[in-house]
């Protein structure tokens, strides 16, 4: 028997057992929810058939204390913690009670972490009754993660069946359940509690995650299982990742903020992931939270702890203070210029639907109107990011992937369908072609700096744009199957830009329909825009893409808030 008989004998007989695997994981998960939060099967039933778990129905889940608690943002709880008006472990009750609601009602944890994370609270709080102070700047905040974060006393199974039990896969290796990532080492010297792990978008051991606020559509890719915890609320912030939009995606599509930082300024030392080998353009952990306020706070934090001491790759860069870019009088500007702000309504390949342009609309008229400057954004085409992309991340064959799912003879779930031969991983790309893309990839960049740095000619203060603003999708939620075009994420990935998602509205089936005089740009456009549905889509969240230069978090996060600052007053003016 030849080695590829041998893997498909050992394929045949996993298939038999992957799915009473995958069941066995889903009841250990719910047996570390107590009973006293457990739902009734009549309540979970109802979950599923409603189009909108959001507000009234999951708060009627919930005592008033956990109400009162979960809606907080992470600055007010530290405040509260710190002054001794709430302990930590009310905090982390809290928050568990909420996420073992939600994963009962969305099936959206992987790993469940409540006894140790209260046992850490306890902890905290008895620091704090020590010593008069919080142990960190993120005292008792409760955090979920995307599940490729080692935490010791739970499993990292990155949704494969074939990693139940095992270290990545491999069983004996004395790391399972006992090793750490960086990141979270991190997160625990700053006082942050984990509470449990999200799954992948779409995966065999849990099914497919829908948005809470609309069940038809698709909570977005691949850190989906962390934006429906954010978008209920179920942790105070959430860790996931990305490599081509797996974190802004789900978070514009679940209406919360989130924040992709450039490769080198967070750790991703000691996290499970496929194309480990991969550098070129790497996956990026991304912070999903409520508010710009949150992503800041919580990538400062992480900044303070000086990552690239322990891991190489991170950027030795510390946090820079940024000053709040509000427009200053005219008799200022010589000193205090307003930024310009780069404004791109389409790429000219794919045109975003029609709750997408309105919500661009909607900055735009509200930046004007606070008095800032926006410049037409026509940098070097999307289309180039297309043809790089694809083959930087998954130009090996994605031989990883294979194996794990090797391992249980679990099918590829549909989103992966097609990215192998019958009986094996497609032929990687050879060394020459690669060094061909990578070779594109860096032309591509040097254009694209080139173009930014020319928008100085154009700006009122004589500068270059601070950030320019883009659709993060051409779709306001995703019915799945759906999806043509990921070039407005894609890009800023094989660009190497931070970029932070900001929600704006949502979608009106009465206002959101395509304009008569439409006239697609290609096929592609063309397919994109027929699979509008007002109707399917209406009460989705709409946001926007803020884009910053490589390795500018701090200001973009300073013009972040900006732009929501404006989009509020902007809001409030019009009712």
């Amino acid at each position: 028997m030849n080695a590829l008989d041998s893997s498909t004998a050992s394929v045949s007989s996993a298939n038999k057992s992957w799915r009473e695997t995958a069941a066995e994981k889903r009841q250990t998960d719910m047996e570390k929810i107590p009973l006293a939060w457990r739902l009734r099967e009549s309540t979970v039933a109802e979950a599923k058939i409603r189009r909108s778990l959001v507000g009234t129905f999951i708060e009627g889940l919930l005592n008033a204390e956990t109400q009162a608690i979960t809606a907080m943002d992470v600055a007010d709880l530290v405040q509260e913690m710190g002054s001794g008006r709430i302990t930590a472990v009310r905090v982390v009750t809290a928050f568990c009670h909420r996420a073992a609601v939600i994963h009962q009602l969305t099936q959206n944890m992987l790993e469940i972490g409540f006894d140790m994370a209260l046992k850490r609270a306890k902890e905290l709080d008895d620091y704090f009754q020590a010593h008069h102070q919080l142990i960190g700047p993120l005292h008792g905040i409760p955090l979920t993660l995307k599940d490729q974060f080692h935490i010791k006393g739970l499993e990292t199974s990155m949704a494969f069946v074939g990693w139940i039990g095992t270290f990545e896969g491999q069983k004996g290796t004395g790391k399972e359940r006992n090793f750490e990532s960086q990141l979270i080492r991190e997160f625990h010297s700053l006082g942050a509690v984990p509470i449990g792990k999200s799954p992948e978008t779409s995966n065999n051991i849990l099914g497919y995650l829908w948005s809470p606020h609309n069940q038809q559509l698709s909570s977005g890719g691949s850190s989906g299982g962390e934006a429906v915890m954010q978008a209920l609320r179920g942790s105070a912030f959430g860790i996931g990742t990305d490599i081509g939009g797996s974190v802004s995606m789900p978070a514009s599509y679940n209406g919360i903020f989130s924040l992709k930082p450039s490769s080198g300024r967070l750790s991703m030392r000691g996290v499970a992931n496929t194309g480990p080998g991969q550098l070129v353009m790497p996956t990026v952990p991304g912070i999903m939270g409520q508010s710009v306020a949150t992503l800041r706070l919580v990538l400062k934090a992480l900044l303070s702890k000086k990552p690239w001491l322990q891991d190489p790759y991170v950027v030795p860069l510390p946090w820079r203070d940024c000053e709040e870019y509000h427009p200053k009088p005219k008799s200022n500007m010589l000193h205090h210029p307003i930024p310009a702000i780069g404004f791109m309504a389409n790429d000219g390949v794919v045109t975003p639907h029609p709750p997408v342009q309105r919500a661009l609309r909607m900055a735009k008229a509200a930046l004007q109107e606070a008095g800032y400057n926006l410049i037409d954004w026509d940098p070097p085409s999307n289309q180039e990011s297309l043809e790089i992309h694809g083959c930087i991340a998954r130009g090996d064959g994605c031989p990883d992937v294979w194996r794990a799912l090797q391992l249980s003879g679990e099918p590829e779930v549909p989103e992966i369908e097609g990215l192998f031969e019958p009986h094996g991983p497609r032929e990687p790309m050879s060394l020459p072609e690669y060094h061909d893309v990578v070779i594109h990839m860096r032309d591509y960049r040097n254009r694209y700096q080139d173009y930014w740095m020319s928008t100085a000619t154009r700006s009122d203060s004589g500068l270059p744009v601070e950030v320019f603003i883009s659709p993060v999708t051409p779709t306001a939620g995703l019915l799945p199957e759906k999806f043509f075009y990921a070039e407005y994420t894609n890009s800023t990935n094989v660009l190497d830009f931070p970029t932070v998602v900001i929600p704006v509205t949502t979608v009106d089936e009465n206002v959101d329909k395509v304009d008569a005089g439409f006239r697609p740009f290609n096929e592609t456009d063309r397919l994109n825009m027929d699979a509008y549905d007002a109707r399917a889509y209406h009460g989705a969240p709409t946001a926007i893409q803020l884009v910053g230069m490589r390795l500018s978090e701090e200001k973009l996060l300073s013009m972040a808030q900006v732009v929501v600052d404006a989009l509020d007053r902007y809001k409030t003016s019009s009712i």
